[in-house]
């Protein structure tokens, strides 16, 4: 799908800008998710330290996944939803919050048509899973420009990324289709999740914890069925960049289990506690990026136009990525606050090593076809 620039589209050389933004957006969440950790950051870095979470969600994931989908639809109009989510993201960064979060609002109101754009030309489960990720995102938006507690907020943003991811996996299950009942399944914890989302809105006026612990519920039944169907748990006995794509999966969805679990065991999500940072950082940074790290090698060919070849050392800042967040996990269950700030900077350590084992593959790529 996301191919070379189409006719009205944006050639590849005019996407790298859209896409340096969103890495400004991640390198400015990683230094405001350490400062929340009291690691010493810069003033400017720390003083965006509350902004974490919109910064990572929409500033990083809101550019890349938006510029990939434009890329996909090739028009130029579906560019000006990266455009919108890395001119927020400088917003929020010089103290304009709120005109941040309307310029977000306005990138994922640009992602949903793009992605009803694509519904309307393909109509398909997995289009519509796609699009209802993108309707979370919005959500999400809307709510958080309108003031609403973040406890609300940032449930609809993991369900931007997460519904979207399991989209994406769906699409490719085609190699193996699942049956029309798994279709079926899969579409039912789909609804569940969303009625969660909507239920957990309403639980934060009545103090009831019932909607948050449908949308765990719902979470831990996904990973059930990605296991179940996804055709990565046949991929991951082959070999090179074809088993690190697997293993990024399966591991992802070990840590979809691990945070969905933590959310109904804990009752709900209550900001502040153990269980709240446990939760969300299995789900943000052991699922999403997992994911990341498994789809760089197909998605930076595809909106980028260069190569990415497979090297073993792929694996290192997966593993990086696994410890810190395991001894961040520990932690919190612990009640250790220095095992959580250890695990929290070896993470941003897994992320940039991430980034730099990616660089200097598309190097050896431009290297590999000169000679």
């Amino acid at each position: 799908m996301a191919g070379g620039a189409r006719a009205g589209g944006l050639p590849p050389v005019g996407r790298v800008p859209l896409l340096i933004l969103g890495f400004i957006a991640l390198f400015a969440g990683l230094g405001a998710g350490l400062a929340r950790l009291a690691w010493p950051m810069p003033l400017s870095v720390a003083s965006v330290a509350a902004l974490h979470a919109p910064l990572m969600v929409c500033g990083f994931f809101g550019v890349v996944i938006s510029l990939e989908r434009a890329v996909a639809i090739g028009r130029l109009w579906a560019y000006a939803a990266p455009l919108a989510a890395g001119l927020a993201t400088g917003a929020a960064l010089h103290g304009e919050v709120d005109a941040g979060a309307l310029l977000y609002v306005g990138a994922s109101a640009v992602l949903l048509a793009g992605s009803a754009d694509i519904v309307r030309r393909q109509r398909a489960l997995f289009t519509l899973t796609i699009a209802a990720g993108a309707a979370a995102w919005l959500v999400g938006n809307l709510l958080w420009a309108n003031g609403v507690a973040m406890s609300a907020v940032v449930p609809w943003w993991l369900a931007f990324l997460i519904v979207t991811i399991a989209g994406e996996r769906l699409e490719l299950s085609r190699f193996m289709p699942p049956s029309p009942a798994a279709q079926r399944l899969f579409a039912g914890v789909l609804v569940a999740m969303l009625a969660g989302l909507v239920g957990n809105v309403a639980n934060i006026a009545s103090g009831q914890t019932w909607g948050a612990q449908l949308f765990g519920a719902a979470l831990v039944a996904l990973a059930a069925w990605l296991f179940r169907h996804d055709i990565a748990r046949r991929t991951v006995l082959q070999k090179g960049l074809t088993r690190f794509i697997a293993v990024c999966l399966l591991s992802g969805y070990v840590w979809l289990t691990i945070g969905g679990a933590v959310i109904v065991l804990a009752g709900g999500l209550w900001p502040g506690t153990p269980s709240y940072d446990a939760a969300l950082h299995a789900l943000a940074l052991g699922f999403v990026f997992a994911m990341v790290f498994g789809h760089a090698p197909i998605i930076f060919p595809a909106v980028l136009r260069v190569a990415v070849p497979y090297h073993p050392g792929f694996y290192v800042p997966l593993v990086l990525l696994h410890a810190g967040l395991a001894l961040r996990v520990a932690g919190d269950a612990a009640g250790s606050f220095e095992a959580v700030r250890w695990g929290g900077l070896l993470s941003a350590v897994a992320l940039i090593a991430f980034i730099a084992n990616t660089i200097a593959a598309v190097v050896r790529g431009k290297l590999a076809a000169r000679r």
